[in-house]
């Protein structure tokens, strides 16, 4: 997964809803709640960012959180089979 680059389905829209006081994700029949850490991901979701980029920023970000790989992919792997990403 380290050469893969997700992009957002365009089905979804990723937006900071302040009502519910945080990220979701928006599709024609519904909105998805995100937590944190979902949500930092998804934001640097762009089509362009790799796994390996995407690791680098948040790993940069977030220091105090240890090695994080593991958990982007397995998120990226739900989000994958929930198709809000794909890959290009």
């Amino acid at each position: 997964m380290t050469l893969t680059v997700p992009k957002m389905n365009p089905l979804f829209r990723l937006q900071f809803e302040k009502a519910q006081g945080c990220f979701v994700l928006l599709y024609p029949e519904g909105m998805v709640k995100l937590n944190e850490s979902a949500a930092e991901i998804l934001q640097l979701v762009d089509g362009s960012a790799s796994v390996d980029e995407i690791h680098k920023q948040l790993q940069h970000k977030f220091p105090q959180a240890g090695d994080i790989r593991h958990d982007i992919e397995e998120f990226l792997l739900v989000a994958q089979e929930k198709r809000w990403i794909s890959y290009v």
